[in-house]
């Protein structure tokens, strides 16, 4: 006889089904557990037999065969504990069997039976739900998981309560999703004097989700805007939501499984290595980019990162996807998300200004930027110049529209793209391509001229000329305009071919 109990083997944000089989036969009392097991898995044996001996539940003097299907699948991590123990007690007949199979679960055993809880709660409910099954978890877990209303959620503090949960001793209550987080005090874009264009540059590259470069001197104010961001950008709807939480879920950043309206804003240190940035490690774990899912990476100090690691940016950019590949695993994560990068000039920061710069000016200036490849910098939508700010400047009453403001705009023009672009499978203008971009871009004949003339004279790649047309369309709507006019792609070629790179 076979005893089964089900969870969940995570290779990226896709749970895939795993069936926890157990079988005692006769033979020298032995505790094993087969289909590619990792160290956590392995160990499993020991904690739920501890588990065990905590509720005075003795196993028998037999050979016990725990088997995890499918056999070639590897399993990692300590949320097999629950279900390994739930084989054990259906095969012992102290759990019914057709209410063990009807259950997802996950969850990890402490020697006295208390389930303490894992990452991965929010995916694997949807999983449970998709296999039409409810989802046992720990009683930490059981807010995140229960934001999947399509499954029946049951959170147990401990093994026990388990037991007496099933054989109807004492039925637990469904859990109950946790709180929407919000951010709340975020700094005002009027608290930076000044740099109006830079507002501006990053208004639009808000309203369309695009890459956006700032280049100034030390002190001119590029991490102050980027940390206003944040404050403009809509909210995420409900299927966003729900996507970056559950890569949030395996990274472990829930907060009492609370899921965030807002979106994400990772901003990563210039030392970071690229498993950091990209993902990897040990689990092939979700790495920065990922972690932004329709948010903001802001990478300060951008040409200090290690090449290899700018790099590796340039696919998830245009595919809005990585694949974390190792030895072992192949897991694909997805990376939607808008790059805002800041840079000083040169190594010094001061080129722009000849009392104060090296005297390797301007050939410092070139080998800097030079350190960012032309492949990537033609990824990025808009180019500003951040100049310092003068003493006056800063005593000067604050000027221009407040975050509020500019949100409320930033959001009248996502909807109008969403609208735009329902069916598509295209969220916002810089998803635009090919026959979407003919279609919904396509400037009016004066537009065109000065777009021919533009990538004439300064050599516009095809992919440098096509992402001006997605900052015309972008500066179009948040102009509540339909058609993309000549002003609007002036304002779009202002952005690109400033003296800032090579187009």
């Amino acid at each position: 006889m076979v005893a089964r109990a089900y969870t969940v083997a995570f290779q990226g944000v896709d749970a895939r089904e795993v069936e926890v089989q157990c079988a005692m036969t006769p033979g020298l009392p032995a505790f094993s557990i087969v289909g590619l097991p990792d160290k956590a898995v392995s160990e499993a044996r020991d904690r739920v037999r501890a588990a065990l001996t905590a509720m005075s539940i003795a196993l028998p003097s037999k050979r016990i065969t725990i088997n995890l299907s499918p056999a070639d699948l590897p399993k990692e991590g300590s949320h097999f504990d629950l279900p390994i123990a739930l084989s054990l007690l259906a095969a012992l007949g102290i759990l019914p069997e057709d209410t063990v199979e009807g259950t997802v679960a996950l969850g990890e055993l402490s020697l006295d039976g208390t389930l303490v809880p894992v990452l991965g709660a929010l995916p694997a409910a949807m999983a449970a739900a998709e296999q039409d099954r409810g989802l046992l978890c720990p009683a930490g877990s059981g807010a995140e998981a229960a934001w999947v209303d399509a499954t029946k959620v049951i959170a147990a503090a401990s093994l026990g309560d388990v037991v007496r949960h099933y054989t109807g001793q004492v039925p637990l209550e469904p859990a109950k999703a946790g709180q929407i987080a919000s951010g709340t005090g975020l700094p005002d874009l009027r608290d930076v004097k000044g740099q109006e264009r830079a507002k501006r540059a990053m208004e639009v590259a808000a309203a369309g989700r695009h890459h956006f470069l700032m280049v100034g001197t030390p002190g001119s104010g590029k991490s102050m805007l980027a940390a206003r961001l944040p404050g403009i950008l809509p909210p995420l709807s409900a299927m966003e939501a729900l996507e970056t939480s559950m890569i949030h879920s395996l990274a472990g950043l829930l907060d009492a499984g609370g899921i965030s309206m807002d979106r994400p804003f990772r901003e990563p240190h210039h030392t970071a290595s690229m498993a950091a940035i990209i993902g990897g490690g040990r689990g092939a774990k979700p790495g920065e980019v990922s972690l932004a899912h329709n948010g903001v990476l802001f990478m300060d100090e951008f040409p200090e990162f290690p090449r290899t690691v700018l790099e590796t940016l340039r696919q998830p950019i245009e595919t809005g996807e990585v694949m974390v590949a190792r030895a072992n695993n192949h897991v694909k994560y997805p990376c939607r998300f808008m790059l805002v990068a800041a840079a000083n000039p040169c190594k010094c920061g001061y080129l722009s200004d000849a009392s104060r710069a090296c005297g390797r000016a301007p050939a410092c200036g070139d080998d800097y930027m030079g350190r960012i490849s032309g492949p990537l910098m033609d990824r990025f939508d808009l180019r500003v110049d951040v100049p310092p700010v003068t003493y006056s400047d800063l005593d000067l009453p604050a000027t221009g529209d407040s975050s509020a403001m500019i949100a409320a705009r930033v959001d009248a023009a996502r909807k109008v793209q969403r609208a735009r672009l329902e069916g598509t499978g295209m969220r916002s203008n810089a998803d635009l391509s090919g026959g979407a971009l003919d279609d919904f871009a396509a400037p009016d004949a004066e537009g065109r001229a000065l777009l021919t003339k533009v990538a004439d004279r300064f050599g516009l790649s095809a992919r440098g000329y096509h992402r001006v047309l997605r900052v015309a369309r972008t500066i179009a709507d948040l102009d509540g305009s339909e058609d993309v006019r000549k002003p609007h792609v002036a304002e779009a070629v202002s952005y690109r071919v400033g003296a800032l790179a090579p187009v």
